[in-house]
C-alpha cells in the first residue's frame, strides 16, 4: 500500500539521510559497474535541464487540446485547453499560443508526449521534484544524488576550472526551501559533485569573485577562516575522511575559478546587447544566456529553473490561465534562441538540452484517473470568475518533456494523450527511470552504473532496471 507521506515526515526522513552521508565512507565503485554490455558511444558531453518548477500543463503548452474561450458561469470540465493551437516547424504538431518561437526549432528536437510522473500517494511539488532529479522516490535512508551529480562524478569536468554541476535560480528563501534543499545534493557521492548555485544569473559575476571591497589577501584570511570553522563543526567530528576530502577539493575548485580567466563566462554584460534583449525576460531568461556561456566554456551539467515557489510560476492553483500566459513570455524567447545559439556554434551537436515538470495540471482531476489524491485547493467546477479559468489540479497521467541535441531525433514526436479528458497518455508512456538511463546513454554511461552504499548497491536508477528509450535517440 502506497503511504501518504507528509511534509513532515519527509523533511524528517530525508534529513536523517543526509546525516547518514556525512558519515558514510567512500561510496565503492563495484567491479561489475559497466560490465554487462560495455559503456555506450557517447553522442553528447554535455546536459542543460531547464526545469519548469511547479507543474506545467501540457495541454496549456506543448500539447494542445480543444480550444475553449472563457464565459461566466460555463462548465469547468468543459475546459481542455485555455490556449488556441498554433503550428510548429513540424507538420501536423502544434503548440499553443504563446510558444510559437520554440514551435520554430522543434525541427532540431523531440517532443515526448507521454511522460507519466509516479503515483505516490498525496502530492507535494517537493517530493515529485525530488523523484524527477535523483529517480527515486523519497525519502530515502540514503541520500539520493542529484542527476547533475552522478553525471558529474562519472565523466568528470570538461574544463577543470569551471564548476561540473551548475544550478541557475533557484534561492532557498522561498516556501519549502528545506524539501528543495534534499535533492539539490552530490548524496553519497561526495560534496565535490554537488552543485554550485547560482541564485540570481544578473549576479553570476558576484559567485566568483570576492566581494567588492574585499583584496585578495583578505579573501585568503577568510577562506583559512573558513577550513577552521569546518574543522570545528560536528561534521568534523561526524563526517568521514571521504566527505571531509570531499568538500574540500569543492573548495579548491571554487577557489581556482575565483583567479581563473575563465569567470568573465559568468558576466552576461560582455553580451552583444541585441542577443542580451532577446534572453532578458527576468532571470530565467539570463539564466540561459548564462548556460550557454557556461556551455561553451566547459561545463558539464547545468540546471536553469523558473524557480519554484508555492502559488507562484507554473504552480497554478488560481489564475491559470493568466500565469501560463505570463511564463510564456518568460521562456518562450530565450529557450528558441539558447537551441539556434547552440547550433549556430555547434555546441547542440554534443549537448542535450531537456524541458520538464514534475507533473501536469487538469481543470477537474487530481492525480490520475485511476488513482484519484485528495483535493488541495477547492476550486468550484461551474466558473464565475476568469481567475478560475485555466488548469490547477495536479495531473500525474499525461505530461509533455522536450529533447534538442546530443544525439537525440530530430523533428521526432514520441508518445500520445487522450484528445478527451482525462488528457491521458494512451501511447509509449515513459517514466522517471527510463528518461535518466535514456540520458545516461546518450552520455556513454552504463545503465547498470552502482555504488557500494551501506554495504549494499545503490544504482544511478532504481535496482539498476531502468532501460534507455533507444527510439527517442538517433543511433537508434
Amino acid at each position: 500500500m502506497q503511504r501518504n507521506w507528509n511534509r513532515r515526515e519527509f523533511l524528517k526522513t530525508t534529513s536523517a539521510a543526509t546525516l547518514a552521508a556525512m558519515a558514510a565512507g567512500a561510496p565503492v565503485a563495484s567491479l561489475l559497474s559497466g560490465c554487462g554490455k560495455g559503456r555506450p558511444v557517447a553522442t553528447a558531453d554535455t546536459v542543460i535541464l531547464l526545469w519548469m518548477a511547479g507543474g506545467m500543463a501540457h495541454t496549456e503548452t506543448f500539447d494542445p487540446k480543444k480550444y475553449t474561450p472563457f464565459e461566466k458561469g460555463m462548465q469547468g470540465d468543459r475546459v481542455l485547453s485555455t490556449f488556441k493551437s498554433m503550428p510548429t516547424a513540424l507538420d501536423g504538431v502544434y503548440f499553443s499560443e504563446g510558444l510559437q518561437s520554440i514551435g520554430k526549432v522543434m525541427d532540431k528536437g523531440t517532443l515526448i508526449r507521454s511522460y507519466v510522473a509516479a503515483d505516490m500517494g498525496h502530492i507535494l511539488h517537493s517530493r515529485h521534484q525530488y523523484h524527477w532529479h535523483t529517480c527515486y522516490e523519497p525519502p530515502q535512508t540514503v541520500a539520493a544524488p542529484h542527476l547533475g551529480a552522478w553525471i558529474a562524478k562519472e565523466l568528470g569536468p570538461k574544463n577543470p576550472v569551471i564548476p561540473a554541476f551548475i544550478d541557475i535560480g533557484q534561492r532557498f528563501t522561498v516556501g519549502e526551501a528545506e524539501e528543495l534543499k534534499a535533492f539539490h545534493t552530490a548524496g553519497f557521492l561526495g560534496n565535490e559533485y554537488g552543485p554550485f548555485f547560482i541564485p540570481d544569473p544578473s549576479q553570476g559575476l558576484e559567485s566568483v569573485r570576492p566581494p567588492v571591497g574585499m583584496d585578495a589577501k583578505r579573501f585568503e584570511r577568510r577562506n583559512q577562516l573558513y577550513n577552521e570553522l569546518i574543522n570545528k563543526s560536528p561534521f568534523a567530528d561526524h563526517g568521514s575522511d571521504y566527505q571531509k576530502e570531499s568538500i574540500k577539493r569543492s573548495m579548491e575548485q571554487a577557489y581556482r575559478l575565483l583567479n581563473s580567466p575563465e569567470q568573465k563566462a559568468f558576466d552576461l554584460s560582455l553580451e552583444p546587447k541585441e542577443i542580451y534583449d532577446i534572453y532578458n525576460t527576468g532571470r530565467f531568461g539570463l539564466g540561459c544566456l548564462l548556460a550557454r556561456r557556461l556551455t561553451e566554456q566547459g561545463a558539464r551539467f547545468i540546471s536553469v529553473t523558473t524557480e519554484y515557489e508555492p502559488f507562484m510560476g507554473w504552480d497554478t492553483h488560481e489564475n491559470g490561465h493568466t500565469r501560463a500566459e505570463g511564463m510564456k513570455k518568460m521562456i518562450d524567447g530565450p529557450i528558441s534562441q539558447l537551441i539556434k545559439d547552440l547550433d549556430k556554434t555547434g555546441h547542440l551537436d554534443r549537448t542535450i538540452v531537456i524541458l520538464a515538470s514534475e507533473f501536469s495540471r487538469d481543470m477537474m482531476v487530481e492525480g490520475r484517473p485511476d488513482a484519484k489524491v485528495q483535493e488541495q485547493v477547492n476550486q468550484p467546477d461551474v466558473l464565475s470568475e476568469l481567475k478560475f479559468y485555466g488548469m490547477h489540479r495536479h495531473f500525474t497521467d499525461g505530461c509533455s518533456i522536450l529533447m534538442f541535441g546530443g544525439g537525440i531525433k530530430k523533428g521526432f514526436v514520441y508518445g500520445k494523450t487522450a484528445d478527451e479528458r482525462p488528457c491521458k497518455s494512451v501511447e509509449n508512456p515513459i517514466k522517471i527511470d527510463q528518461v535518466h538511463q535514456t540520458i545516461y546513454h546518450a552520455l556513454g554511461i552504463p545503465e547498470d552504473t552502482q555504488y557500494e552504499v551501506e554495504k549494499r548497491p545503490f544504482y544511478t536508477t532504481p535496482d539498476g532496471k531502468g532501460k534507455a528509450v533507444m527510439d527517442l535517440l538517433k543511433s537508434a
